[in-house]
């Protein structure tokens, strides 16, 4: 329980014991002060303490117009026992009315508590005259607008209170609400960030481990067939020791998520025809290398992409093309880089492309979907094959 809830529950009790305290209050006065018998105080004391059961029996019941009507009789039969009960005791009728009463009836309850004080303060009714008349009804009236006017801000700041109080219940409901979407988001995001991770070294891994080893085995298959024809071998385990070198320095590149070490010392159309020209030489595939449009420097992840899209794409035609021909050809354009990679290879049907194809189309598709860009195939059997990326011109100094 907050501190201002405390405030209203000793508020409440407070108000509780407002009645009887003022009560108390004018019979103690009016035992002191006035002359009286002891059977006149021994009837005030009667009227006072049927005042008080009253009160409290009906105090708290739903029979608000019962009670107040009740409760302003008493007040009447109070103080035409003395006139301390028109100066405390009568607050009681004041509250009771508005608090308790509706629409108009509050203001006659307010005026008919005002009437029994002021006929009480001035020893009876007015004089009948009309200066006698107009100052009792002046009285009267200025009690009971004054009562109500306090009572009406009363309740405007209770109001506002309560609606503050319950805009606080709403902005701490939310808070607890948007602290559990914190800690979900936050589950969410990690859980997003280990799945991120695993494709990143997955496509790492298919794009370098993969054909890297790949490469490797075809090396040493050529050497073993070789020497078994008496041919240069010594060339292609040469050529496999360079690949297992270069293999290993890309993983310990993709372990670090460091960019390909062809971006590290050239710029992409350079790094792009090294590796075409590693590609022809390793396969004894023609390959070709163009670039249009003026060649500018992009952000980083884009020529990463774009890079690793080419190694992907010439894997793809050493393992299934069976080409006698490649190019490869980088476009500048105003927005967006594309690239294209084609042979004249076998092709094959595009609703295999269409089911999402193997590893390495899912790999090329996720690397363009990742910077918003597209990935378009065209094959057909005996066609060859036809690769276009295209993804946004991002500069590198808007990294």
């Amino acid at each position: 329980m907050t501190s201002l809830d405390l405030q209203e529950a000793r508020l409440e009790r407070l108000q509780a014991t407002v009645p009887y305290l003022l009560l108390t209050v004018s019979v103690a006065l009016t035992w002191l002060t006035d002359g009286r018998t002891l059977a006149e105080h021994l009837l005030m004391l009667g009227v006072a303490a049927v005042a008080a059961t009253w009160i409290a029996l009906l105090g708290r019941s739903r029979h608000h117009a019962v009670y107040v009507a009740g409760l302003i009789v008493l007040i009447a039969a109070l103080c035409s026992q003395g006139i301390w009960f028109a100066g405390f005791f009568a607050f009681v009728g004041y509250i009771a009315s508005w608090q308790l009463l509706t629409g108009r009836w509050r203001f006659v309850g307010i005026a008919a508590t005002a009437t029994i004080s002021v006929t009480s303060f001035t020893g009876g009714l007015p004089a009948p005259t009309l200066p006698a008349i107009l100052t009792h009804v002046f009285f009267i009236a200025a009690i009971t607008s004054l009562v109500a006017l306090f009572s009406l801000v009363g309740d405007v700041t209770a109001a506002r209170s309560s609606e503050r109080k319950r805009m606080v219940n709403q902005l701490e409901e939310a808070m607890r609400e948007n602290a559990v979407l914190h800690t979900q988001l936050l589950l969410q995001a990690r859980e997003a960030g280990v799945l991120d991770e695993r494709q990143r070294m997955a496509q790492e891994i298919h794009d370098t481990l993969a054909q890297g080893l790949t490469g490797i085995i075809a090396q040493i298959q050529a050497a073993t067939h070789a020497q078994e024809t008496g041919a240069q071998w010594q060339g292609h385990l040469d050529t496999a020791a360079r690949l297992a070198r270069d293999s290993l320095a890309e993983a310990r590149r993709s372990v670090h998520a460091i960019g390909p070490g062809q971006l590290e010392t050239a710029p992409l159309p350079e790094a792009l025809a090294e590796v075409v020209a590693g590609w022809s030489g390793l396969q004894a595939v023609p390959a070709e290398m163009t670039t249009t449009g003026t060649a500018r420097p992009l952000h980083p992840e884009v020529e990463q992409t774009l890079l690793r899209i080419a190694q992907e794409a010439l894997a793809n035609v050493a393992k299934h093309a069976e080409a006698r021909r490649v190019g490869l050809t980088l476009s500048y354009m105003e927005d967006v880089v594309t690239l294209d990679v084609r042979d004249d290879g076998v092709g094959f049907a595009l609703d295999r492309a269409a089911d999402g194809g193997g590893f390495g189309l899912t790999s090329m598709r996720k690397r363009v979907a990742r910077l918003a860009g597209s990935l378009e195939i065209e094959s057909e059997p005996g066609g060859g094959t036809a690769i276009s990326a295209t993804v946004p011109a991002v500069a590198r100094e808007d990294a």
